[in-house]
């Protein structure tokens, strides 16, 4: 029966003890921690915000982050406390959280802060969420705690112990490896563990402790640490190498989605089109109307963008070609002269009716921020959506050409205009088809530069030569050849800036193509059969 009343008693006090710590830290504020938040005393703030801080509570939170973020005041008249927004319109009482009507400030008094108080502020804060369930949350918070000029060792064992993340533990073992690096009392064992460590951390707060070590006097840890930075000078190569061929593929991606819509037109009509960076241009800026009619869904205006921007180059082109370049076919000289014309009344018609000041077009949330690959390699989400978009483009524009009705009379027209016609087909009807068809996939092109660059009159001056270069490299009216075209010219140009700068590697690159011209003369895909001899 003792034991038994005994083990009774435990259990009450094991459901007890906790149920007490748990009501202790959520006491209601102080008033004399309240009394130090008023005054105008430093050391009284300092020994406030230490309480507010062990006070696990919703309102301490609240009341701490307010006075970080200087929304925290003191009514003259009744002398409570109030968080007044930053608009200055609504108020809630800062112990309370009732909201209260927007008060007079002539009767308010700002609670002031140091630097030192918001850094202390900062501290409790993350501290607080380095427990959140959510890894996301607690990986944001142990950076704004590693960002503090110091950090409690201790603390980090303890997170490292019950984390499970491996993102965030890897983290905690690279803070951890460079405050025991940095420590003078740290053994050679320990130095040797913190460098074995630290060989997998990129960052140049890493590489000065690595240098450290390197010439301290024990032989062993100066040879690891010898040994670690090579390995990160190594992979430092290596990454560098991977951004440059991920950048090349981007900007390969760009010429390619600049050049598909040229490629259709010149290949098909043979007409040198000035006006088709004008074009694309028209595609960047039915991105920013689109978020101007939506504003604050910059997602949902870009998606209904990309068929907007096709719709209305595409009619521009349809236009250009039934009032302009139809009356000039077979006078290509002519045709250059036209359509460099109207790209120069497009430009100034665009500063006359918009702006000749460049517009900021607002990228979607998804679109922004790193994709991280591996600790020291990360990729732009906005890069990588435009390669997979110039993908899709390109399949698309090659379904139409070979699985539709349209691409089979394209593709007669191309290679015999007059058999083509002898058989039926509206020759006239498909160039203004394949025109408009260019012109929309160059104003597709352009909604995906917005996402990279101001969007300004002068977009699509950038890209009009290139684009001519690329159909001309990979072979004119040749699909694959503009492709494939594109992306080696992209990733050249990237692989020769480090080395020569972007102006003389765009002018290598325009030498070599030259020279590879001669050789051959019809591109890297020439056209075979009847199309060749024409």
């Amino acid at each position: 029966m003792f034991n038994c009343r005994r083990a009774i008693l435990c259990i009450c006090l094991l459901i007890f003890l906790p149920l007490r710590a748990y009501a202790a830290a959520e006491l209601t504020l102080a008033p004399e921690t309240l009394e130090s938040l008023k005054s105008a005393r430093v050391t009284d703030r300092n020994r406030a915000i230490e309480d507010l801080g062990r006070i696990l509570s919703e309102n301490a939170s609240t009341l701490l982050q307010a006075l970080r973020d200087g929304a925290l005041y003191v009514d003259k008249e009744d002398d409570s406390l109030i968080i007044l927004e930053a608009d200055g319109q609504k108020a809630a009482d800062a112990v309370s959280g009732t909201a209260l009507p927007a008060p007079d400030k002539s009767r308010l008094r700002k609670v002031g802060t140091s630097n030192s108080q918001r850094e202390a502020i900062t501290g409790f804060l993350s501290g607080r969420l380095l427990r959140h369930p959510d890894a996301d949350t607690r990986l944001r918070a142990l950076e704004n705690l590693l960002e503090r000029s110091q950090t409690d060792k201790n603390l980090l064992l303890s997170l490292l112990r019950d984390e499970k993340d491996p993102r965030i533990r890897q983290r905690l073992e690279g803070s951890l490896a460079l405050l025991s690096a940095r420590d003078p009392a740290s053994s050679p064992a320990e130095l040797l563990r913190a460098v074995e460590i630290l060989r997998d951390e990129a960052s140049p707060k890493t590489r000065q402790v690595l240098e450290e070590l390197q010439k301290g006097r024990d032989p062993a840890v100066a040879a690891a640490a010898d040994k670690a930075l090579y390995t990160l000078r190594v992979t430092a190569d290596r990454v560098s190498m991977l951004e440059t061929l991920f950048f090349g593929l981007s900007l390969g991606s760009i010429l390619v989605l600049t050049s598909i819509g040229l490629a259709v037109t010149f290949g098909v009509m043979g007409v040198i089109n000035m006006a088709h960076g004008e074009l694309v241009m028209l595609g960047a800026y039915t991105v920013w109307g689109m978020q101007q009619l939506l504003p604050g869904r910059p997602g949902l205006a870009l998606l209904l963008s990309v068929p907007a921007a096709f719709l209305v180059s595409g009619s521009t082109g349809a236009l250009l070609e039934r009032c302009v370049i139809r009356h000039l076919y077979g006078r290509p000289l002519e045709t250059l002269l036209a359509t460099f014309g109207v790209s120069l009344i497009l430009q100034q018609a665009v500063r006359t009716l918009i702006s000749p000041m460049n517009r900021a077009v607002e990228s979607p949330e998804f679109m922004s921020g790193m994709l991280h690959i591996t600790g020291n390699f990360s990729l732009t989400c906005n890069r990588i959506y435009v390669i997979c978009f110039c993908l899709g483009v390109f399949i698309l524009i090659y379904a139409i050409m070979h699985k539709t009705r349209l691409g089979l009379e394209v593709r007669a027209v191309t290679q015999n205009r007059p058999i083509a016609r002898s058989l039926g087909v509206n020759a006239s009807a498909v160039d203004s088809m394949t025109f408009a068809l260019g012109s929309g996939v160059a104003g597709m092109a352009g909604a995906a530069l917005s996402q990279l660059t101001n969007v300004g009159p002068n977009l699509g001056q950038g890209y009009i030569v290139d684009s001519f270069l690329v159909v001309v490299f990979g072979g004119v009216g040749n699909l694959w050849g503009t492709l494939c075209g594109g992306l080696i010219l992209g990733l050249v140009n990237k692989i020769l800036e480090p080395v020569s700068g972007a102006m003389l590697a765009k002018i290598i690159l325009l030498a070599g193509v030259i020279l590879f011209m001669q050789a051959k003369p019809k591109g890297l895909f020439p056209e075979r059969g009847r199309a060749a001899e024409n």
